[in-house]
């Protein structure tokens, strides 16, 4: 075939294969510029006002400090939360003992608790003035002060109990998908068992090691509640600083370098992981658990395993004790002295307390159409896109996953306090619109990933199949695809749903002080001493993300002997581990598979069995 020949063949091939695709691309570019890249670029321009003073004063004042402490907590966060992650997947995955079962049904308990709950739970059980300090002075003699965890180490406790799960569940879908025939060889090598898995596991653990890495890293740099809680000056802490006290420049050049570490990082990540192609090459067969023997060792794991779960249920426990307590009535005990049941019947009968959660309700709502809207068609044009351009689609897509909640807000803020034909000529600061705006921008990466996973199983012969037979691309698109797309669909957006609901970072920045979300209603109840409202709410909002946890599960799990829907649980389609998959595909991309290769290691995007 000529040149020539083959030129028109490409060309008569995109005209009618990809001219949908490209139709369908225009409106998703102007939404991401719109929302995205236009909010950045305001954002950069704002900190350059004034000759660039704002960023000639970052690193000789208390920005710089606030940067460099940002950093080395968000390092020690990646140390601690991957330790503890890692060996509890390597524990509960390789060996059965008594309390296993329970302990991995707890071990996901964390994802349940709003980032500011999570916070305010560990606060009242280890700060100075917590409970369990308290216990230990008034019964042991021990010093408040010397066993609380405070400042520094009351963050980095706060963000290692909270955040481990990032590590344990992509450790723990990786070793699922390992091969135990390669273990098995090398120890018949002569290898010890400690070189096979420094030799043999570890690396094809690295890809999930990476992933848990980048998102503990990037949460870490983004974490606000937590030195909120712990009087840390972090640079979120400075943002919001700077943002109310009407520094919008300074705010705007902290926010952009915060931005450029976080960004740098996860480049950092990529360039080490894609030093080399971590697959394997062999049949395949599952590692099954080691049985415990003896009775000293089982009858330690089982000691262990419930010391575990006793402390992982301590902090929604807190949360729910507190609940019930009288506004007021908890001084200087070590547990309230009085209990009621009149937070919970204050807040649905009174209607200003009610507010908070029809607000953080309804914008969570709306913000996950809208992502369920933008995400589904930005996966099906990604996945179907040929020719360049593909990669730029997506990274606009999963940037906001990689800003910090403050950036999302500052950006948002900076780039609608004026009418623009973007947001219909009206000032959104102070409207209450301006809520699922931020939601939209910072929770569409999830519906995107968790779509664009399902979508990825799916032939686009089936696509093909019938638009030979007469159906349009649309109607191709609307019954064929989006069906077979929905596990994934239903549990990206229940994920976006609760993450709308539970949002304080972004929220604390863009919040209409007239209609204070749920999350920012908490922590004013706090602040005025109002204990017992806020853990109410904190136990409603945590009742609400179980609830839809468990439906996104039972969407997740299809019926015994059902084939067909059991192909279908695709990566990312379990709401408990989309946020492990929903930058892991981008932060990952060489998870690549060999022609001739029977099996390959599932990427960290599998669906985790915890």
């Amino acid at each position: 075939m000529t040149t020539a020949a083959a030129r028109i063949r490409k060309r008569s091939t995109i005209t009618s294969s990809d001219r949908f695709v490209y139709l369908l691309a225009a409106p998703l570019v102007l939404v991401l510029l719109i929302y995205i890249v236009v909010p950045m670029l305001a954002t950069a321009t704002t900190s350059v006002q004034g000759d660039g003073n704002a960023y000639q004063g970052f690193f000789s004042g208390s920005s710089g400090t606030a940067l460099g402490l940002s950093v080395g907590i968000s390092l020690a966060s990646v140390l601690t939360t991957g330790v503890l992650g890692t060996a509890l997947a390597v524990l509960l995955s390789r060996f059965d003992f008594p309390g296993r079962k329970v302990l991995r049904l707890f071990a996901l308990l964390p994802m349940a608790l709003p980032p500011l709950i999570g916070a305010v739970s560990f606060y009242f059980l280890y700060a100075e003035s917590g409970i369990i300090p308290r216990f230990l002075a008034q019964y042991f003699g021990a010093d408040a002060a010397a066993v609380s965890a405070n400042g520094v180490w009351g963050v980095l406790l706060v963000h290692t109990m909270t955040m481990y799960p990032y590590f344990y569940l992509a450790v723990t879908s990786a070793l699922a998908g390992s091969d135990a025939s390669m273990e098995e060889a090398a120890l018949n090598l002569g290898a010890s068992r400690f070189r096979m898995w420094c030799t043999v596991l570890l690396p094809m653990l690295t890809p999930a090691l990476v992933s848990g890495t980048l998102l503990t890293f990037m949460v870490s740099m983004a974490s606000f509640t937590a030195p909120q809680f712990y009087n840390v000056q972090t640079l979120t802490m400075q943002i919001v600083a700077s943002r109310t006290s009407g520094a919008y420049d300074v705010a705007a050049a902290q926010a952009v370098v915060l931005s450029v570490v976080s960004i740098i990082f996860l480049l950092a990540m990529r360039w080490y992981e894609n030093r080399r192609i971590h697959r394997g090459s062999s049949k395949g067969t599952p590692q099954s658990a080691k049985v415990l023997h003896g009775a000293l060792p089982r009858a330690a794991a089982g000691f262990g395993s419930l010391l575990m779960v006793m402390f992982l249920m301590a902090p929604p426990a807190t949360i729910v004790l507190l609940s019930f307590t009288v506004d007021g009535s908890w001084t200087t005990q070590i547990l309230p002295p009085e209990y009621t049941l009149e937070n919970f019947t204050r807040i649905f009968t009174d209607q200003a307390s009610l507010r908070p959660i029809l607000v953080s309700a309804q914008m969570a709502f709306v913000a996950m159409i809208g992502c369920v809207l933008v995400g589904v068609l930005a996966a099906w044009v990604v996945t179907r896109w040929k020719g360049p351009g593909k990669g730029l689609l997506d990274v606009m897509v999963m940037l906001p996953w990689a800003l910090p909640g403050t950036v999302i807000g500052v950006n948002i803020v900076t780039a609608f306090a004026s009418p623009s034909p973007f947001n219909l000529g009206q000032v959104l600061i102070g409207s209450l619109w301006i809520l699922p705006v931020a939601y939209f921008v910072r929770f569409l990466p999830l519906v995107f990933r968790s779509a664009n996973a399902s979508l990825a199983q799916i032939d686009p012969s089936v696509e093909e199949a019938a638009r030979s037979l007469g159906a349009g691309p649309w109607r191709a698109l609307r019954t064929v695809s989006v069906p077979l797309m929905s596990r994934g669909i239903i549990a990206g957006a229940l994920m976006a749903f609760i993450q709308g609901f539970g949002e304080y970072v972004a929220s604390v920045v863009v919040y209409p002080p007239r209609y204070a979300p749920l999350s920012v209603e908490i922590y004013n109840r706090i602040y005025s001493n109002e204990f017992g409202t806020a853990a109410a709410y904190g136990t409603l909002q945590m009742a609400l993300i179980l609830l839809v946890l468990a439906m996104s599960q039972r969407i997740e799990t299809p019926r015994r002997g059902t084939k067909s829907r059991a192909a279908s649980r695709g990566a990312g389609s379990s709401a408990a581990g989309a946020l492990v998959p929903a930058l892991a595909p981008t932060l990952n991309p060489i998870h690549e598979t060999g022609e001739n290769d029977e099996h390959v290691n599932e990427p960290v995007t599998a669906a985790p069995r915890a």
